[in-house]
């Protein structure tokens, strides 16, 4: 054995020893504290005996803890990804119990109570110290890096690279949901993301490539009519989002509601991609897909929605929960700050009453278990994922954070309440940064939104009735009495419910009504779909005219309301404002009408949306006020996207200056299919094209096409994140 070897047995040995001693020195402090906690027998023993016994308790916890806890973990796979969260206290106390119990003469004893206090404590202790250790020394702390990266490659067939690992760079792109273009230069100017402003240039946002010190540019691109997770990932990831016009939508064909978030609807739109583009999707070749709605043709799967309607002991979503639980002070830490942010949550909603804030939304029920699942769990988890992608030198990694979408829903999209979770994402971002230094590849970090928010009261609480009382009432059927709330569709609460293994629930919005002669409306932010079931082809404006000859007008007149899209028998796609007003789309009009208020490519948005086969009957936009910025949602939200008006469809591409300019200078990134594209150009300046998945014969493109494998990430454990966590907090502090 070489000196070499020696050198690395012995540093080992050393944390291992320093994390035992430091171990039993808390245990001391804990039995000397807490009441029903002791490390002596009844007729009492000496400082030398007793601090024995806690060595004994703290080395046997230890151990329990690197052994059974990873064994625990992946059996308890079949409890709900939600509650193995929360789980891990009680589990970390049993450790505690049984390791007690081996001490000889039962001299350790604890209250059940008192030992979930105690196990908590010490697992956080114990990673804190193995992590301070790896971060003071450099050397070890790489070595570790490149053993795990080494060991994960030679399990996936590289043993042809060499140590030090791939020479062209990889490329890891964050998605911050729902962060727009002008909240985020926002952010950066008050400081509160600095690590988004040093990647800007000393903290200027303008995104220049000549700003001092900036290895980043900021570029804005436009959405499609359809601002919202599932059109704009969909494009991104698998470059067509054709034939989605909303968040959801009803199809006549086969009598079914589609929503982007839901797992079988998601599986089936992806399906439709690859079958459009005839390629599998961004990440092809050697990708990975962590905490997204579609896979994007990665191999490497956790936590992708379109994967949780698959069922198999491989395919199951909530398997890239294992690598993050299966370390417990990740566990423990993760359910203390899942606990705290509960109560943040219900102590912010009592302040926005108390002090009647207004616009207001309901924030009571599950919301703040939901609102902490995606800002702590998920965030936590993908994190994690992503950290173990780098660390195995994936070649592309695509990561989608709703941290900030889930909370603006609720909070609107500023203020104190949104700052603090740009905060909190900002440093995740520092500490990809830092794990990317010690990843045996170099990395290049992107980082990018599928849409902004648009604040705004909804459209319920300003005129006391939903979209579809106002439909109703057109067509002359009667109204309820008292408002019927509008389903939301916040990505993070169908992440919740298949981290739960529980079906996706439908809204009241979402059933099919009594009578297939009543129309059914469905609402995606400010954006409004009206369909009549009974009619099996998308009614014209004649049509509907003869039918319901009310519906129209009452809709086209109502100061709620920004514009209806229609087509007309003879003359195709016309948009309808207030007042008569008449834009027809099959020419280049002058004066654009209602749509003149929504900004450019307002119309070049509606002309595409029109053409797509499952276009509502009709497409209802709301109200906009461009000089607030504001709308109307039609679901409960004063932070709302999905149709046009504002900051909604402003989201933002931040790249590293090493790339090329998404769009040459004085151009404008139009539409998510644009944004593929230039994602698509980035990694193939490093890895050459991607491989397209085509259809044959022999094996036509089916849902079986899609790739499935979802095997857990092998992340790092608690010692190598807590120090890649703590070496952040050094250089951020």
């Amino acid at each position: 054995m070489g000196r070499g070897r020696w050198r690395k047995v012995g540093s080992a040995l050393w944390r291992v020893v320093a994390v035992w001693a430091v171990s039993t020195l808390t245990m001391l402090v804990l039995a000397g504290i807490l009441p029903d906690f002791k490390l002596q027998s009844d007729d009492g023993d000496s400082a030398t005996r007793i601090a024995v016994t806690a060595a004994l308790g703290a080395g046997a916890f230890g151990l329990l803890s690197a052994v059974v806890w990873p064994l625990l973990v992946r059996a308890l796979l079949l409890v709900p990804a939600l509650v193995l969260g929360l789980l891990a206290f009680f589990l970390n106390g049993s450790l505690l119990l049984i390791a007690l119990s081996l001490i000889p003469e039962g001299r350790g004893e604890v209250g059940a109570e008192t030992a979930v206090v105690v196990a908590a404590v010490m697992s956080a202790v114990a990673s804190a110290t193995g992590g301070a250790l790896a971060v003071r020394d450099d050397d070890a702390y790489r070595r570790r890096l490149y053993r795990l990266a080494d060991r994960r490659r030679r399990r996936r067939g590289r043993a042809d690279e060499t140590a030090a690992g791939p020479v062209t760079p990889g490329t890891v792109f964050i998605q911050l949901d729902g962060v727009g273009h002008d909240v985020l230069r926002d952010a950066v100017g008050k400081g509160i993301m600095p690590t988004v402003a040093h990647w800007l240039g000393e903290g200027k946002a303008d995104g220049a490539a000549g700003a001092a010190g900036a290895t980043h540019r900021l570029t804005p691109w436009r959405t499609d009519w359809s601002s919202q997770t599932g059109a704009s990932q969909l494009g991104i990831l698998h470059g067509s989002n054709h034939d989605v016009p909303a968040f959801r939508w009803y199809e006549k064909d086969t009598g079914e509601v589609m929503v982007s978030n839901r797992p079988a609807s998601a599986v089936e739109l992806q399906r439709r991609a690859i079958e459009r583009t005839g390629d599998g999707g961004l990440l092809t070749v050697d990708g990975a897909s962590r905490g997204n709605l579609f896979s994007g043709g990665a191999e490497q799967l956790a936590l992708v929605l379109s994967m949780a309607a698959r069922r198999g002991k491989e395919n199951r979503s909530r398997a890239g929960y294992f690598a993050y639980f299966s370390d417990p002070a990740n566990a423990v830490r993760t359910a203390l700050s899942f606990v705290a942010e509960v109560f943040r949550e219900i102590g912010e909603s009592t302040r926005a009453r108390i002090r009647r804030r207004r616009p207001r939304v309901g924030r009571g029920g599950l919301y703040p278990f939901i609102r902490a699942f995606a800002t702590v769990v998920e965030r936590d988890v993908v994190v994690a994922a992503v950290i173990g992608d780098m660390l195995a030198g994936r070649s592309a990694v695509y990561a989608d954070l709703v941290a900030y979408d889930e909370v603006a829903h609720h909070s609107g999209p500023s203020g104190p309440d949104v700052a603090k979770v740009l905060a909190r994402l900002d440093r995740s971002l520092a500490l990809l940064a830092q794990v990317a230094e010690h990843a045996p590849r170099a990395y290049r970090i992107v980082l990018l939104s599928d849409h902004g928010q648009s604040p705004g009261e909804t459209f319920r609480a300003r005129y006391g009735l939903t979209l579809g009382d106002l439909v109703r009432a057109g067509c002359g059927l009667p109204v309820p009495r008292r408002a019927q709330h509008t389903h939301s569709g916040a990505e993070a609460r169908a992440t919740v419910r298949a981290a739960l293994r529980r079906p996706v629930e439908e809204g009241a919005d979402e059933r099919r009504p009594a009578r297939r002669a009543e129309p059914i409306v469905l609402a995606s932010g400010n954006l409004g779909l009206v369909s009549f079931p009974d009619v099996p082809h998308r009614m014209t404006r004649e049509e509907i005219d003869r039918r319901h000859p009310a519906l129209l007008p009452t809709l086209a007149n109502h100061p709620g309301i920004g514009f209806l899209l229609v087509r007309s028998a003879e003359r195709g796609p016309l948009v309808l404002g207030a007042r008569g007003a008449e834009v027809y789309l099959d020419e280049d009009p002058d004066d654009l009408g209602p749509l003149g208020d929504f900004g450019p490519g307002a119309l070049e948005a509606v002309r595409r949306t029109d053409g797509f086969p499952h276009t509502a009957d009709i497409m209802v936009n709301s109200w906009y006020d461009p000089e607030e910025g504001e709308v109307l949602a039609f679901e409960e939200q004063i932070g709302s996207h999905g149709g046009l008006g504002g900051a909604q469809a402003r989201p933002f591409l931040l790249s590293p200056l090493a790339l090329s300019a998404p769009v040459p200078e004085g151009a404008e990134l139009v539409g998510a299919e644009q944004v593929h594209h230039v994602l698509r150009c980035w990694l193939g300046e490093d890895l050459g094209p991607e491989v397209p998945v085509t259809a044959t014969a022999e094996a036509p493109l089916t849902e079986a096409t899609i790739p499935v494998n979802d095997s857990p990430p092998e992340a790092p454990d608690g010692t190598a994140f807590a120090a890649a966590d703590a070496a952040v907090q050094d250089k951020t502090h």
